[in-house]
């Protein structure tokens, strides 16, 4: 666990040295603040997409939506670089003669990326705040949205760690990783509307917006938490079989 905790310090202080780790976390709080508190110059636009208007009923369900959204491009920048640039620098051959485990390796790469999300996280708590002092939320909500948030959070950055280990270019991995979510985010959902039984079925069992949605209106979905935990599990797993296979070429 020590070598898990020291590899995972090291990823986590390098996102703090990381131009594109600023830029993302920036755009990420930016489209968090628009949406929740957008100029008066949009009010009379469509004032429902947005959270606090004047005359308006205040709710987190839309932010904890659009956050979910947002992380389908957000977690592939931010996992991209993780192992795809030990392969360009040749730093891989060194950490894999190392006294450490692949296994090791992903995790503490994962437990990385994974705090600095929940440091960004924590950085939207400002709303919450801003929330508490100009409306009244439901306390239930908040706390299963987030709940939804760090667990579709863990499941897409496990994604990006995986097509990370596939390439030795990063914006391939990016582009990957996109795809992937896109999949879990968008297409299910649209072949779940447009297609019959046991298409749609599957369908709508793989769509994390389903799920996502359902924390954000304050219920605690346990198949929710199942799918996301074995996406998380599923992805890292498959991340150490690759970066194990790479000991046989």
């Amino acid at each position: 666990m020590g070598k898990i905790l020291t590899i995972a310090r090291r990823e986590l202080a390098g996102y703090f040295f990381s131009p594109l780790a600023y830029v993302v976390g920036a755009l990420f709080l930016c489209v968090c603040a628009f949406k929740f508190a957008p100029p008066p110059g949009f009010w009379a636009g469509p004032r429902e997409w947005f959270i606090l208007v004047p005359h308006q009923q205040a709710s987190f369900r839309g932010l904890f939506e659009m956050m979910g959204t947002a992380m389908t491009i957000a977690a592939p920048l931010l996992t991209m670089r993780l192992v795809s640039e030990e392969y360009r620098s040749g730093t891989i051959e060194t950490l894999m003669t190392a006294p450490v485990t692949d296994t090791q390796v992903i995790l503490g790469k994962f437990l990385g990326v994974m705090g600095f999300y929940l440091i960004l996280l924590a950085a939207t708590l400002i709303f919450l705040a801003l929330m508490f002092v100009y409306a009244t939320p439901d306390v239930g909500v908040v706390i299963m949205g987030y709940v939804g948030m760090v667990l579709l959070g863990a499941a897409f950055l496990a994604v990006g760690v995986f097509a990370s280990t596939l390439s030795r270019y990063q914006l391939l991995a990016a582009a990957g990783s996109i795809v992937i979510l896109a999949i879990f985010q968008l297409l299910a959902g649209s072949v779940a509307s447009h297609t019959t039984a046991p298409i749609s079925e599957i369908a709508a069992r793989i769509n994390t917006s389903t799920y996502m949605s359902n924390f954000a209106r304050g219920l605690f979905d346990s198949r929710g938490l199942v799918f996301f935990l074995s996406l998380t599990g599923g992805f890292l797993f498959l991340s150490i079989k690759t970066l194990e296979s790479r000991r046989w070429r």
